[in-house]
């Protein structure tokens, strides 16, 4: 699984957990203008927190292989 799809993926997660999170308790849906706003920013800007984050996790495990 490549980083964008893994980005995607955990932001879609994300969303759809605090949506149901947020049926039950009405702070959380903050979590989804968080995520949202995150996803805004990064068409803008393109760069997002979670892909660098990502692309360490992978780097550091190929180091560990090597």
């Amino acid at each position: 699984m490549t980083v964008e799809r893994s980005v995607r993926l955990m932001a879609g997660a994300m969303v759809l957990l605090s949506l149901a999170l947020a049926i039950f308790f009405l702070q959380l849906a903050v979590a989804d203008a968080f995520v949202g706003l995150n996803l805004l920013q990064s068409a803008f800007t393109n760069w997002c927190p979670a892909m660098t984050i990502f692309r360490a996790m992978v780097e550091g495990r190929q180091l560990r292989r090597d």
